[in-house]
């Protein structure tokens, strides 16, 4: 598995907002599942070393069968690497039956100041060991999905 899915955007909050988003439980419910998904976080432990357990559940399940049930993705989430307002890696790993799932993909969060660093952040995902199992142009349209949830979040909040 060596395909790298990636997705960008500049969002208009600092590198600290962003950051601080990517590392709270309640934040992260409500803007990391792409569109179609709602989340919910089971275990949380916000260090490296630590990490989180999220059920995706997908709201029309004909359209977009589960991972781990019909309607379902469950994914183990270890912070690999927590950089403040730089950088967040985690490795996940899929609940799934499927070989075509399994393995650890590395995602990293990159966070690049805009401007003087106050007006906006470009935060780039880059996925890399993909599972084969999913679809790449899914899976960067679901990636663009959840920056752009971030993006909503986070430049009401900041």
């Amino acid at each position: 598995m060596d395909r790298i899915d990636r997705a960008s955007r500049v969002i208009a909050a600092s590198p600290a907002a962003v950051y601080g988003a990517l590392l709270d439980r309640e934040s992260l419910e409500v803007w990391m599942p792409p569109e179609g998904m709602r989340g919910r976080v089971e275990r949380w432990d916000p260090r490296p070393g630590g990490g989180f357990r999220m059920i995706l559940t997908y709201l029309d399940a004909s359209d977009s069968p589960g991972k781990t049930s019909d309607a379902t993705d469950v994914v183990d989430v270890e912070f690999a690497d927590l950089v403040p307002a730089e950088r967040v890696v985690q490795r996940a790993v899929f609940e799934a039956e499927d070989p075509a799932y399994a393995g650890t993909m590395t995602m990293t969060w990159h966070l690049v100041p805009t401007g003087d660093g106050t007006d906006g952040t470009e935060v780039t995902v880059t996925a890399v060991d993909v599972p084969p199992g999913i679809d790449q142009a899914d899976h960067e349209a679901g990636i663009a999905s959840s920056l752009a949830n971030l993006a909503s979040y986070v430049e009401r909040s900041d």
